[in-house]
């Protein structure tokens, strides 16, 4: 993948993707060079196994992976993933503070490949963002969930005037002005709100605010003591849609995607037309094609 991913300025990248089910590992390689690292996710079996022999067999794939791909052993993180709800699978796992920055597009990204279970750049939005960057010129942008802002970065590299960021963490939030900051932008002349998505697209709809892109892409579970409500994407995904088109501008789309592999799409649901565009959004280096599914509410800009 080395051509297409040079081709393409893509410095983050997946590497395996679970080919074989009995290494059910995810490697992903950030950076090149001598600062090239490796972060492996091991994903939780379907049955017992010894914990400790658990460890020695991750440790035999991360010393294979290290051999193969001429990685130092320092700079190979390992991390297990169960199955999470909540804000779970942001929370902090460590405190080890290894951060780089990864380019992406002629974009910087910062990640942290040590501290949490996610490194804080969703390599299988990579389309999307790229979709969002050249549907921003002009634009009014709305990033719900922004996470550590990459969407908002991309928006505003396309071009648009306002971008707002919204998110319930204060460290995510510091983390996309960060983000800004790494790409010449400033964070001052944007605009990032601490909120509840809920609470925040209730009052920006009495405030009569309108955006001409929304993105929306929630966890699947969400409990936080912040929010009014818990929030279930299989469940609530329809109010969701329906409280960001209570702010879309006329001629506006929200994108709006989901990794749940249980939520049921029923476009009687939502009053403007929609169109899944998931196949163009999962890129070549993810072999799952049901990593995430994308939708496009509104009026659609050409793909």
């Amino acid at each position: 993948m080395r051509r297409w991913a040079r081709r393409e300025d893509i410095h983050a990248l997946r590497l395996y993707d679970r080919d074989i089910p009995e290494v059910p590992l995810a490697v992903d390689r950030y950076g090149d060079g001598d600062e090239a690292a490796l972060h492996i996710s091991l994903y939780e079996r379907p049955y017992d196994k010894d914990p400790s022999e658990e460890v020695r067999w991750l440790g035999a794939m991360a010393d294979s992976a290290s051999e193969r791909l001429g990685i130092d052993p320092s700079r190979i993180f390992l991390k297990t993933r169960r199955k999470m709800k909540g804000l779970d699978q942001y929370g902090r796992t460590g405190a080890e503070g290894a951060e780089m920055v990864v380019l992406e597009s002629g974009l910087k990204f910062l990640v942290n490949l040590s501290d949490y279970l996610d490194t804080g750049l969703f390599l299988d939005h990579r389309p999307a963002r790229s979709l969002v960057k050249s549907w921003s010129a002009g634009k009014r942008v709305l990033n719900l969930f922004c996470y550590t802002g990459s969407f908002s970065v991309y928006a505003a590299s396309g071009g648009a005037p306002r971008v707002t960021s919204v998110d319930l963490s204060n460290t995510y939030l510091a983390w996309a002005e960060r983000n800004f900051r790494q790409n010449g932008f400033d964070p001052a002349a944007y605009e990032f709100v601490r909120s509840d998505v809920t609470a925040f697209l209730s009052e920006a709809r009495h405030l009569g605010r309108k955006w001409d892109l929304i993105i929306a892409d929630p966890p699947t579970f969400s409990n936080s003591s912040m929010a009014s409500a818990d929030f279930d994407v299989n469940r609530d995904w329809p109010q969701l849609i329906k409280a960001c088109e209570s702010v879309l501008a006329a001629e506006g789309v929200v994108l709006f995607s989901s990794n749940s592999r249980r939520l049921k799409w029923k476009p009687e649901e939502i009053a403007s037309p929609a169109k899944e565009i998931t196949e163009s959004t999962i890129p070549p280096d993810f072999r799952d094609r049901r990593v995430h599914r994308t939708w496009l509410i509104g009026t659609p800009p050409p793909i």
